[in-house]
């Protein structure tokens, strides 16, 4: 019998299937896509051998069938393995009144099955009866994504595990342009391994190459160049998004501004302003705690409460509000930065 743990990590559940510490019922669910597809493809190809598949082994979406179709298949016996596995994906489809059949089923589960549910984006509601049946039974795990602070250090691990390593603006590029999405991350860091071999560094120009991110044109160095008040900086990105709408559309460079203020705002009212207290406070990496130190003195409480009024205003008339359309977005952009760096 595997650990029976809501905390259990996705790393002990893997070593505890190959010691042969198998629980009948695995509950793989929340908001991170990538640990659930992950373990999910782990069960599937360490629990049933390759040969014995097509008779032991079951892959079924929620959308597409009743918990007593996944019930029945659980209480086969296995034909050609040690154990018969029960997949089901996108478990979350399943309608809620029917998980009183799979409680039912786990107050005695077959010995010799493996169900594992993938309940995406959400966890069960735990106070149905299959939810502590679960738990009784077997594993619930739960992964929610990961803070903003907590991607730069995911992607240093991923790689690490893949024998290479990335430079600090490599890694914050990626992640300016792919946020905590896991699964889009690995697939470009992939991607990245064909041309950035074993024991070498990724690098901005890596990223702007192979990625489609521009290294020196984007909305990380915009920011930038705003809280440093760097005016021909400044005029240089935003001529580049002019010419190159697709870029950093407007609702983009809004967003990421308005959160920029607004955390220059929370830094000018900390009392403890170390590097990691900083960090702390903001939800920020470590690493950018200076340049919201050089944004706050250059930028006083009531200039920062205008420039949230700024993006505002551009914000409504990028969708048509007191404009007719004959103002582009880049022109809107060109107006809106000009007045927060005056």
């Amino acid at each position: 019998m595997a650990k029976k743990s809501s905390s259990i990590s996705e790393n002990q559940i893997m070593s505890d299937v190959r010691a042969g510490i198998i629980a009948p019922v695995y509950l793989l669910s929340g908001e991170e896509g990538y640990y659930i597809d992950m373990l999910s493809d782990f069960f599937e190809n360490n629990i049933v051998e390759k040969d014995f598949r097509d008779f032991d082994q079951a892959v079924m979406y929620g959308r597409d069938v009743h918990m007593t179709d996944v019930v029945g298949s659980a209480t086969q016996f296995p034909m050609m393995s040690q154990y018969r596995l029960v997949l089901v994906k996108e478990a979350q489809d399943i309608a809620l009144k029917e998980w009183d059949v799979l409680a039912a089923y786990l107050e005695k589960p077959a010995e010799r099955s493996v169900l594992v549910l993938c309940y995406r984006k959400e966890k069960l509601d735990g106070r149905i009866k299959a939810y502590n049946a679960i738990k009784k039974a077997g594993v619930v795990y739960q992964r929610n994504k990961l803070y903003d602070t907590e991607v730069p250090t995911w992607i240093g691990s991923y790689l690490r595990q893949h024998n290479r390593m990335i430079t600090e603006k490599a890694s914050l590029l990626l992640f300016e342009a792919l946020g905590n999405n896991l699964s889009k991350l690995s697939n470009e860091l992939q991607k990245l391994f064909v041309s950035v071999k074993e024991g070498e560094t990724i690098t901005d120009a890596d990223i702007e190459r192979n990625v489609g991110i521009n290294k020196d044109y984007n909305i990380f160095e915009l920011q930038n160049a705003i809280g440093r008040k760097d005016i021909v900086r400044c005029n240089k990105i935003v001529n580049y998004f002019a010419d190159n709408p697709k870029a950093s559309p407007m609702p983009v460079v809004v967003a990421n501004l308005y959160s920029y203020f607004i955390k220059v705002m929370v830094y000018h009212q900390l009392t403890d302003k170390s590097q990691y207290a900083a960090a702390s406070a903001l939800g920020v990496n470590p690493y950018f705690v200076k340049d919201y130190e050089m944004a706050a003195r250059n930028y006083t409480l009531p200039k920062l409460a205008a420039c949230i009024g700024y993006l505002h205003e551009a914000d409504v008339r990028s969708k048509g509000v007191r404009n007719t359309g004959a103002v582009t977005d880049g022109e809107l952009l060109k107006e809106l930065v000009f007045k927060i760096i005056h």
